[in-house]
């Protein structure tokens, strides 16, 4: 039961979206059978020309497999797929593994890994970090709950998916840490866009308060790869219009997730709560479907400053 999957092993890969179908596809580069069902009929052509094999259901997906990955918006959709006589408990192969590469509730992704368990399934729920880009590149750090057993078999597709995969605990820290990750990313976002509001209103250059930032003791991912204003780092996404990388609205989705944790452990999170409120305010508009960066267009606006970026709109 613990021994790695295969190469040539089956894949069926259940959400076949922004995140999913780059996955998916890399996994059938990389030998394997790879199944694919999505209920956008673009995204399966779309996984169909990378080498998935596309098919019209969760149970024909399943079917069989020994590996099942699911990458999906939200948990009660994870629930949905693992459910019912169509679903992946009751049509995987005996012993198959579970990788939820979603980002969901603790308490949901706990209660996918007991039901896969009484089904006589393995289970890791796995959420990722590295957006879009590091889907395709096949560079995605990968947050991991579950078993030691289940973790060590999951190597080789892991290997293929990611650069990095960190087993967090047992069933749900995968989760936990992804969401806890997330909250600190955001107040690091908004920080970043305050401080450069900041310098800009009192004469200072972004790229002067950049080249200082990016060294000193406020570096961080937020500023030195997703710099929010245009010019310092070219691959950012403000430079092209704030192009998501990582939407307000999925920004605003998993700190939702974050807060709902905090609320129901008593924990004091002062900071993230004031990060949900800027991007739940941001997801109200337009800026929902852009780059969570934006939020520094936000602050500047708000101070009446020009960014720079407001031609592209």
């Amino acid at each position: 039961m613990s021994s790695p999957i295969p190469g040539d092993a089956t894949v069926g890969f259940i959400g076949l979206g922004h995140m999913g179908g780059p996955m998916a596809v890399n996994l059938a580069k990389a030998g394997y059978t790879v199944r694919g069902f999505d209920l956008v009929p673009e995204l399966l052509a779309e996984a169909q020309a990378g080498g998935v094999t596309p098919v019209g259901s969760v149970a024909e997906a399943v079917d069989g497999a020994e590996v099942v990955i699911t990458s999906l918006p939200n948990g009660r959709l994870v629930l949905g797929v693992y459910r019912g006589d169509d679903g992946v408990l009751a049509n995987a192969a005996p012993g198959a593994l579970l990788i939820d590469t979603s980002t969901i509730d603790v308490d949901d992704a706990r209660t996918a890994s007991a039901e896969a368990t009484a089904a006589g399934l393995r289970h890791l729920d796995a959420p990722v970090s590295g957006g879009v880009v590091g889907a395709a590149a096949g560079t995605l750090a990968f947050m991991v709950g579950g078993t030691e057993e289940s973790f060590a078999a999951a190597q080789p597709i892991l290997g293929v998916l990611g650069a990095r995969a960190v087993r967090c605990g047992d069933s749900g820290a995968g989760q936990a840490v992804k969401l806890c990750n997330n909250m600190l990313l955001a107040i690091h976002q908004i920080g970043v866009g305050e401080a450069f509001a900041l310098a800009k209103a009192l004469g200072v250059e972004d790229q002067a308060f950049f080249d200082v930032a990016s060294v000193a003791t406020g570096t961080c991912w937020a500023l030195n790869v997703n710099c929010p204003v245009p010019g310092p780092v070219p691959a950012s996404p403000a430079n092209r219009d704030y192009q998501p990388g990582f939407a307000v609205s999925l920004m605003n989705k998993d700190l939702g997730l974050a807060l709902a944790a905090v609320e129901k452990n008593g924990v004091h999170a002062e900071l993230g709560k004031h990060a949900g409120q800027v991007y739940g305010a941001l997801n109200e508009g337009d800026a929902a479907t852009k780059d969570f960066s934006v939020v520094y267009r936000d602050i500047a606006e708000k101070s009446g400053l020009t960014t720079g970026t407001e031609a592209t709109r």
